[in-house]
């Protein structure tokens, strides 16, 4: 298990990789990819927004942390859930920087609700089409939260709604 994380599969989420062989024994994988725009301009404001956490944030998230997805930097994930404040204590495990390919990948830390790395990537494709690709690794947390998973579940699925509408 890598220090600070809670799980050992790091970087499994791929976030350099066009292709994704899915999640290893013992985590729910989750893939989805949706088309954001076309052309030039909408590739700089996808890949501007990912790595300044704008998926997150654009979906009820608050970041405590570096304005943009560092390798290696802790941050703090904040989530209001009615009267309830949620935190999730994650790293950034991977970015990937490229002509084509854009975005990062952060793992959990002890007291995040469940167990995983979750990624964001944009990338273009030859005729100019620009896409958003969300891939996650996720098992129950530690805890209360393993008691809680079966609506932490839920949850997962109606924030990745969110997500996957965020650079519309």
């Amino acid at each position: 298990m890598a220090t600070g994380l809670n799980y050992s599969a790091v970087g499994a989420t791929c976030v350099g990789d066009a292709v994704w062989v899915g999640a290893p024994g013992g985590f729910r994988g989750f893939e989805r990819t949706v088309r954001v725009g076309q052309g030039d301009a909408d590739w700089a404001r996808a890949a501007g927004v990912v790595m300044g956490w704008g998926v997150k944030t654009r979906s009820g998230f608050a970041v405590e942390g570096e304005a943009v997805a560092r390798e290696g930097c802790d941050y703090t994930l904040v989530v209001g859930i009615g009267p309830l404040r949620v935190r999730e204590p994650v790293r950034v495990v991977a970015v990937v920087d490229e002509a084509e390919r854009c975005g990062f990948a952060y793992g959990t830390r002890p007291g995040h609700p469940v167990v995983g790395e979750e990624a964001f990537v944009v990338h273009r494709s030859a005729d100019g089409a620009v896409w958003l690709t969300l891939r996650s690794i996720t098992r129950a947390g530690h805890g209360g939260w393993r008691l809680a998973f079966p609506g932490v579940l839920v949850a997962q699925w109606w924030f990745r709604r969110r997500y996957l509408r965020a650079l519309a």
